[in-house]
């Protein structure tokens, strides 16, 4: 039997995205993603969670982050669970998981560069998100 390895997220971006051009002309964007829950704990207070989840991008959504999202931007984001170790400086086997990204939706006003005007920018979804921005961990 097949399995199954899905993810869907949506959260906010913790960071620009860091895209680097690869030898072979890919490209690949990493950033952090913050979703957040938010719940009443035993003494009726409001209690938020926040995951942070390390993002990669290929090809051609790299290039879509790099020109689109920025710090703070919402993002709905499907894609898979990947697990990785690298060997750092001192020879200490080191492991990460990761999100690969497969399929992205950017949301919230997008915004031209150095303006506060709305933009269209395609694959874009305008909702009004400036009540979540004031409760966002970053």
């Amino acid at each position: 039997m097949a399995g199954v390895n899905k993810v869907i997220l949506l959260g906010h971006l913790g960071k620009d995205p860091d895209v680097k051009k690869l030898d072979s002309g890919k490209s690949v964007a990493n950033f952090s993603l913050a979703t957040s829950e938010v719940y009443k704990n035993k003494e009726g207070e409001k209690v938020t969670n926040t995951e942070w989840h390390n993002i990669v991008l290929w090809s051609p959504l790299a290039e879509i982050a790099e020109s689109y999202l920025k710090k703070g931007s919402q993002l709905y984001l499907e894609g898979k669970i990947s697990n990785r170790s690298y060997e750092d400086k001192d020879g200490v086997k080191k492991y990460i998981s990761e999100v690969v990204g497969r399929d992205i939706t950017l949301l919230g006003k997008p915004t031209s560069e150095g303006s506060n005007e709305n933009s269209n920018n395609e694959g874009a979804t305008n909702s009004n998100v400036s009540d979540e921005v004031d409760d966002l961990p970053f």
